[in-house]
């Protein structure tokens, strides 16, 4: 099978701490040579920059998570304008709307959100979005302020066709997960067949969301087999296409360092 991109986890969380270098290890005897690590808060996406800069398989993605949107301040957005300057950022993320949580008031999140969209537009960085129980509101922001020229990703996808086709009308892509997999997620492996497929993504959100048969346990890069996989079974394609597909997809998205 081709190599594989993840291109969104969270090796910056804490449940990596005591084995990143093996994680690293079982991702590359699973064929994933390159992983977006990305950013929830400042710390994290300084985190994120760090892992990147010390290992040639990780690129970073910073931003604020709208959970984090309570902290939101204009140092906080001078500080993750310094952080995305790293030569290892490919990415503003991630960034978007969660109404089902609500951990951060609906008006920081959207500010956050909008402030984040501008400065992916003025820095020149694809944007990564997070959208939950919010995606009317994500997109009609996404209208107002505008993608950067280099587009973006809806990761974790979070509806179904018809929502897919709004946020590629848009030119997002679509990120999947290994949601895929699960027994009741239909519309999900509905829009694995649907989506374009040069606008198609694959991605772990490691340590969440692990694939059936290991859903609960802790997820990893090394995982991304599976999303493949299901992939692959929606859409009628070997998982060496599906593979082949989006690593291309993945560096036309986040560009050159992603499996350098």
């Amino acid at each position: 099978m081709s190599l594989l991109v993840d291109t969104h986890c969270h090796l910056n969380h804490e449940d990596f701490r005591g084995d990143l270098t093996e994680t690293l290890a079982r991702a590359r005897d699973n064929g994933v040579a390159s992983a977006v690590v990305v950013g929830f808060d400042v710390p994290s996406s300084l985190e994120a920059v760090a892992l990147a800069t010390s290992y040639a398989s990780l690129v970073a993605a910073v931003g604020v998570h709208p959970h984090d949107a309570r902290t939101w301040t204009d140092e906080t957005l001078a500080r993750i304008a310094e952080a995305a300057l790293s030569s290892r950022v490919v990415a503003l993320g991630e960034i978007g709307l969660d109404y089902h949580y609500d951990f951060s008031a609906r008006d920081d999140q959207r500010r956050a959100f909008r402030e984040q969209l501008a400065l992916a537009g003025k820095l020149d960085l694809p944007v990564v979005i997070h959208s939950r129980e919010a995606e009317d509101e994500t997109l009609a922001i996404v209208r107002e302020v505008g993608l950067p020229a280099r587009g973006g990703v809806m990761h974790c996808f979070p509806g179904g066709p018809d929502l897919a086709r709004q946020a590629l009308d848009l030119g997002l892509y679509i990120g999947i997960t290994g949601v895929v997999t699960f027994p009741k997620a239909q519309a999900m492996r509905d829009v694995a067949a649907f989506a374009p497929a040069d606008r198609l993504l694959v991605e772990t959100d490691a340590p969440y969301l692990a694939p059936v048969p290991l859903r609960g346990k802790r997820n990893e890069p090394s995982l991304l087999p599976y999303v493949v996989r299901a992939v692959a079974d929606a859409r009628g394609l070997t998982e060496s296409d599906v593979a082949g597909l989006t690593t291309r997809n993945a560096r036309e998205l986040f560009g050159e360092l992603i499996g350098a």
